[in-house]
């Protein structure tokens, strides 16, 4: 069991889900109430992710990270070092890669709010900053629990675009989804399958702690 590309992996997703549940709240707040020109635009964009192939978005990650593209040159010129191939560079492409496992769930849970509650709120004097912590997160806490676990489950998985832009260095891109290929292109199937059944497990209990918790949300609210 390669323990450090595990490590690497729960550092990865918790660090992409940490950045990504404000914004995707931030973002679905806005895509669910508000009526703008190019938001269909907007919701493709960020759907995007879900049906291109990793490589080929992980390709575009990459030449958008090379040292000639303008952004490598900017983060060279801040950092004195790449972009590509870094733990950085790896940790913004999974934030692109994994926005709407974060945005969606939330849209969805926001836009089944209706607008009168949201009214009742401001009429009874509560600041939106407000309303949105004491009325719709509390309404809207099983879409934000299930971006969550989608986020930081997908993370933990991703392949494809893991090695396209952070290679498969040990101690810093090589996470465990590479470890497992590692070890099966060297035909040590017994190594593949214990870390396979590990990040299957870990994957699946994330899953049903949300369905559990998000049931239990559920019934408190109904009672």
């Amino acid at each position: 069991m390669d323990w450090s590309a595990f490590a690497l992996s729960l550092k990865l997703a918790s660090a992409t889900s940490a950045i990504l549940l404000p914004l995707g709240l931030m973002l679905g707040r806005v895509l669910a109430w508000k009526r703008f020109r190019g938001k269909g635009v907007a919701e493709a964009l960020l759907a995007l992710p879900l049906v291109l192939p990793p490589s080929v978005l992980g390709y575009f990650l990459l030449v958008a990270f090379g040292g000639a593209s303008p952004l490598g040159r900017a983060w060279q010129a801040l950092t004195g070092g790449p972009l590509a191939f870094t733990f950085s560079g790896l940790l913004i492409a999974s934030l692109i890669v994994n926005l709407p496992f974060a945005v969606q769930p939330i849209t969805r849970a926001l836009a089944a709010i209706g607008p009168e509650i949201r009214e009742a709120a401001w009429v009874s004097g509560l600041t939106r900053g407000a309303a949105l912590w004491r009325i719709e997160l509390p309404l809207a806490w099983p879409g934000v629990l299930q971006a969550l676990v989608l986020t930081f489950a997908h993370t933990l998985g991703e392949f494809g675009v893991v090695l396209m832009v952070g290679g498969n260095i040990p101690g810093e891109t090589r996470t465990i989804s590479l470890a497992i290929y590692d070890r099966a292109q060297a035909f040590d199937a017994q190594g593949a399958a214990t870390m396979s059944l590990v990040l299957l497990g870990f994957s699946l209990a994330a899953l049903v702690a949300a369905q559990l918790l998000t049931g239990r949300i559920g019934s408190r609210h109904e009672g």
